[in-house]
């Protein structure tokens, strides 16, 4: 059904306050990423004009990437590039080409690199590192797609482990000197491991990380694990005892490179190359925040799903073992094959053979190894790990049994097209048991004045979702993801992201109740629709979700609704509170928002303060498109300087 919110990795909205709001990507599930983060528009036939000089441009920029392979390398790279497909085919739609679906998604840039017997067997870019400057992706373009670095980070830390510097089962506080961690009753007195820290069982916070402008400020690694301004995350802290369950914290891996460069002295990102990336082959990587300038011109532009660059081309992460590793797919594959090979018996170029096993290895028969995510595809075995910074996003996959995988990266927060290219190159690779063929499902146009009956919020699994008419038509949003309506009747769609039939349920008088949830014939709880916000009694987080999402959709009236009882149930929530004045705002009601701003100028809100909220909620209205001009007079009346224009 649609709670597919279990295990995965992060993608961030850049709201600061849905942090660390994120849409999970499934590890776990039979159909892998390929299959539920595909799109939903219609392949394309007939290419317009734009897109074929799109594709024109996209290939003739990359045709030397292919000269120096064999005529039966080129074969097959041209065969994983024309069958592009998701989960579902609709119609009669054939197959899309790479060229399609980026023009498609909106993907400016891609680059990916293919294993083949524990060797690469081809690299290729794709499309604009820079699409202003006109700078193509090549295969020596460096991308930054975030949470991968976790599994550099772990060989790292394996390593401090290997040359008896650390014990990967003590208190962490033994190694911690900069810092020590703050024990409290939710740890339930038990200790915490750096082995917990690398397997996301440590129980603690902050799931992820936003980026940072280059030129604004950026927190201290130790100010980031204390939740201290500039920091854009709360502190570092126990959700649960330590070994209960898997729960996803890149905090946790935050506080393993506190305890590296405790140990060493060094630097991180220099220590991390010396010991890791440079004697594994990733010579053209590194964990330096921000690059250096002589690898700057390398990088690729960061941007958003709608196209539009991140400000100042990137952001800058301190926290470089969770998310700051800029790297290329061919460097990655360095580290895939030097895992493979030393899975295979030979020796790895850093790890001895008890250190990979623990990095290939399920811990405590959870999702994931001491670094990496194990797959079990009908008993044949897959390490990966996949990752979204702002503006980037990547997956890498690799078997355990056979030499082959592969590395795909983009310059968008966009995941959609990784998944299909992933699932193209195990057809064309035939990897055991990972190809899942597309399902071809008949659909039928249904009249906007049925559709208008089905908008609204729903709720279901302690999950909310909405239907919501827009520019691009009529959206369903759940989990973080806008994807297109499907119908097969007049009353009954589907999304190729997700695998439910939703039907619609109505009472006598023909209002819509809310949908009902079919996977493979199994019937889920229905989906109730919202009819009286003031009845709601949902937890802070949901009223603050749905309320920014209909915010960003411009319905500031329903927003302001939710943000209003959000505010009524939780007024000790100072989120809630600058959320309210800010809809207040946005619905010209200037007397109520500046009572809210005056009356909380000087709180604290975890992280930050309630003026640096102001300020960082101000960029993110800007950086989207929203008017921001009736902030003048809040900013003159609070005796507030107006934020910079950069």
């Amino acid at each position: 059904h649609e709670n597919f919110t279990q295990k995965g990795i992060e993608i961030f909205e850049s709201s600061p306050h849905r942090i660390p709001t994120t849409r999970i990507l499934p590890f776990t599930l039979h159909f892998d990423i390929a299959l539920f983060l595909t799109d939903n528009k219609n392949i394309f036939h007939t290419m317009k004009y734009s897109i074929l000089f799109f594709a024109i441009v996209l290939f003739s920029t990359q045709s030397f990437a292919q000269a120096t392979y064999s005529k039966k390398t080129l074969e097959k790279i041209k065969e994983v590039e024309n069958n592009i497909t998701g989960r579902i085919i609709l119609n009669d739609d054939l197959p899309a080409t790479i060229a399609e679906r980026m023009a498609q998604y909106n993907v400016k840039g891609m680059s990916i690199a293919v294993i083949q017997d524990y060797k690469i067997a081809w690299a290729k870019g794709y499309g604009w590192a820079d699409e202003a400057e006109k700078k193509p992706v090549t295969t020596e373009t460096l991308f930054e797609p975030g949470s991968i670095s976790k599994s550099l980070n772990a060989i790292g830390i394996l390593k401090l482990a290997q040359d008896k510097k650390i014990d990967l089962n003590t208190d962490i506080n033994t190694y911690l000197k900069s810092w020590e961690f703050p024990y409290d009753s939710l740890s339930n007195g038990k200790k915490i491991t750096i082995a917990q820290l690398l397997s996301h069982t440590a129980g603690l916070t902050v799931h992820g990380f936003p980026g940072h402008d280059i030129n604004g400020p950026m927190p201290t690694l130790l100010q980031v694990l204390n939740g201290e301004p500039p920091s854009f995350t709360a502190a570092v802290r126990s959700m649960y005892e330590p070994g209960l369950r898997f729960e996803y914290s890149g905090g946790g891996t935050s506080i393993t490179q506190m305890i590296l460069t405790d140990i060493t002295g060094a630097t991180y990102d220099q220590w991390m190359y010396d010991n890791v990336l440079k004697p594994i082959g990733m010579t053209n990587s590194s964990y330096a925040q921000p690059p250096s300038k002589d690898k700057q011109s390398l990088c690729a532009t960061a941007y958003n799903g709608d196209g539009t660059p991140i400000a100042n081309k990137f952001h800058v992460y301190p926290e470089q073992a969770a998310a700051g590793l800029w790297m290329t797919p061919s460097d990655l594959c360095q580290y895939i094959i030097d895992m493979q090979q030393a899975y295979r018996g030979r020796p790895s170029k850093v790890l001895d053979a008890d250190m990979v096993k623990l990095h290939l290895t399920t811990y405590n028969d959870g999702p994931t190894t001491l670094g990496s995510f194990i797959e079990d595809r009908d008993g044949e075995m897959y390490f990966s790990h996949s990752a979204g910074n702002d503006g980037f996003c990547g997956h890498f996959f690799g078997s355990l049994k056979d030499g082959y995988g592969m590395v795909v990266f983009l310059n968008t927060d966009d995941f959609k097209l990784a998944g299909e290219v992933i699932n193209s190159v195990a057809k064309v690779f035939d990897w055991k048991k990972f190809y899942n063929a597309p399902i071809r499902r008949k659909t039928i146009t249904v009249s906007d004045a049925i559709l208008d009956t089905y908008t609204g919020i729903y709720l279901y699994d302690d999950q909310w979702s909405s239907i919501t008419k827009s520019d691009a038509g009529y959206l369903f949003t759940t989990g973080g993801q806008k994807v297109k309506m499907h119908f097969i009747n007049p009353t009954t769609f589907f999304n190729e992201e997700f695998s439910a039939d939703k039907e619609f349920i109505k009472d006598d008088q023909g209002i819509i109740l809310g949908y009902k949830r079919t996977v493979n014939g199994k019937e889920f709880p229905m989906a109730t629709r919202v009819t009286d916000i003031n009845a709601l009694q949902l937890d802070v987080r949901s009223y603050t979700d749905i309320g920014w999402y209909l915010m960003e959709m411009k319905d500031y009236l329903t927003s302001l609704a939710y943000f209003k009882r959000g505010a009524e149930l939780y007024p000790e929530d100072v989120n809630s509170q600058i959320n309210l004045a800010h809809l207040y705002l946005y619905n010209n009601d200037y007397k109520n928002a500046i009572v809210i701003y005056k009356q909380h100028l000087h709180d604290t809100i975890p992280g930050t303060t309630w003026e640096q909220m102001l300020i960082l909620d101000w960029r993110f209205f800007k950086d989207h498109g929203m008017d921001v001009k009736m902030f003048d007079k809040v900013f003159e009346e609070l005796g507030m300087e107006k934020p910079g224009e950069q």
